[in-house]
């Protein structure tokens, strides 16, 4: 999902933590499941230690403080038992709140929830600043030339390390492989500066041994090697980019009477979420810490309002102007107040939603506003206006937007697949034109896998790369 990608891109956090009585203490760890560290100073030894807490999957951080006797400064940190030590004090926060801050440094106060303290207003400040893998940012560009081949057709293939191999193209697709080597990134910059050629092999085809191989007298050379750094979605984040939350909720007749229990739509009274709660609480819990307005736009199709005709698009809080809500609550509150005023109808329609939501990143881009949004529609059913959606999607891959659809309930949705072009042929639309850019996927809702995420949590992951695909066609810097 979107946090775990972030946690991805991140290579360590920073951590200091002042005011600890009369001493200070600074210390870096690598980003894990828990995460140790220590530093022996004269006269005490503080370790701290912090754990991703996976509540909800929406990367909680918790740093915890000690004061290691002395009699224990030589034991291995794992092998301490943290509760024979003095406790000086914890904090908790969100990764978002740490990579959304413009220096991506965080300060938090100390404090305690379940220890007792000798001197509970002496906790100390704990700062937090993430640092992003240099390997995110770099991008290389080479170009190699081959000598003494009889075949010059090139095609080259990377892998970590990198396997450069060349082949015999053939129109039939059944290439023959000339040879190839294997190096890696900075053995092939140390090539371009030497000019210095390296031999292409094959396997040896007589060999027992697997690893042995024949050298070729062809080479290949370095002819250029460029590295720059660019921007990262974490540069777009810290610099005050919004995600921004919307959402579209089918009211047609097929989810069933939501007074009966066995309705899509069925409101338990004992507070346990419908599917489409459920959709929406998944993606909504991540997303709304990168959107700091927390004021989402959410809309309702399919159904017929009180004494009017079916709306495929209308503003699910009853306002006739104004489909923003506050917060996630909002959603909850504006989607169960709407299942009392309307009627579940039909069909099953997208166009409408994609376009209104389309229009407001127009009018975002327009203002020149640095925000990206996301739309996710939760649906029990196929479309039915095929070809419309294709086409306003299309339109919609001009604009900063990805649209997330999930199937709830126990239809068949293989149909819906044409939506995901990872499943299937690239959409075209009616005057044959092809969408600028992969910006919407589809997955039938699932419980949570094995690794603790769901199938809609899952979604949250494509976001990071369709959001750097616009911004970098489009040649958008991140704001300072």
């Amino acid at each position: 999902m979107l946090t775990r990608t972030l946690y991805n891109l991140l290579k360590q956090l920073s951590l200091s933590a002042s005011n600890l009585g009369d001493q200070e203490f600074f210390t870096k760890f690598i980003t894990d499941q828990v995460f140790w560290s220590v530093r022996a100073i004269p006269w005490s030894l503080y370790i701290l230690k912090a754990k991703k807490e996976h509540l909800k999957n929406l990367g909680v951080l918790k740093f915890q403080v000690y004061d290691i006797d002395p009699q224990f400064h030589d034991v291995n940190e794992k092998m301490l038992k943290l509760e024979e030590q003095q406790f000086l004090g914890e904090a908790v926060c969100l990764l978002s709140e740490v990579i959304t801050k413009q220096n991506r440094l965080l300060t938090l106060k100390l404090g305690v929830s379940e220890h007792n303290l000798p001197n509970p207003s002496k906790f100390g400040e704990l700062n937090v600043q993430a640092e992003e893998s240099a390997g995110s940012k770099a991008i290389m560009e080479m170009v190699f030339r081959c000598s003494d081949l009889e075949i010059k057709d090139l095609l080259s293939k990377s892998e970590n390390p990198l396997i450069i191999e060349c082949f015999n193209f053939s129109s039939n697709g059944k290439h023959d492989l000339v040879g190839k080597i294997v190096k890696s990134v900075a053995e092939l910059e140390k090539m371009y500066h030497s000019q210095d050629g390296e031999n292409f092999f094959v396997p040896a085809s007589t060999a027992h041994d697997s690893h042995s191989k024949e050298v070729l007298k062809s080479q290949v050379y370095v002819e250029k090697y460029l590295e720059n750094n660019r921007q990262t979605f974490l540069d777009y984040i810290s610099s005050g980019c919004q995600l921004n939350f919307m959402v579209a909720i089918d009211f047609t007749a097929s989810n069933g009477n939501p007074r009966l229990p066995d309705s899509l739509h069925y409101i338990d009274p004992t507070g346990r979420p419908n599917a489409y709660q459920r959709a929406i609480l998944e993606v909504g819990d991540v997303l709304q810490y990168y959107d700091p307005a927390k004021r989402f736009p959410s809309w309702g199709f399919g159904a017929r309002p009180i004494d009017g005709p079916v709306s495929h698009c209308f503003n699910l809080n009853g306002s006739t102007y104004q489909p923003e809500v506050e917060g996630i609550q909002g959603i909850m509150s504006a989607y169960i107040s709407a299942l009392r005023n309307v009627s579940l109808a039909g069909p099953t329609l997208f166009g409408p939603v994609v376009s209104t939501a389309t229009a407001i990143a127009n009018q975002s881009l327009a203002n020149n506003q640095q925000k990206y949004f996301v739309l996710l529609i939760v649906t029990d059913g196929v479309v039915t206006d095929f070809q419309e959606t294709i086409d306003v999607i299309i339109k919609a891959s001009d604009f900063p937007l990805s649209i997330l659809v999930v199937g709830v309930g126990g239809a068949d949705f293989k149909e819906m697949e044409f939506l995901d072009p990872n499943k299937g042929e690239r959409l075209e639309s009616s005057t044959g034109r092809v969408a600028s850019r992969d910006m919407i996927q589809f997955a039938p809702m699932k419980d949570a896998h094995g690794s603790g995420i769901s199938t809609v949590q899952s979604l949250l992951a494509e976001i990071p790369g369709q959001f750097m695909t616009y911004m970098r066609t489009r040649e958008i810097q991140a704001i300072g």
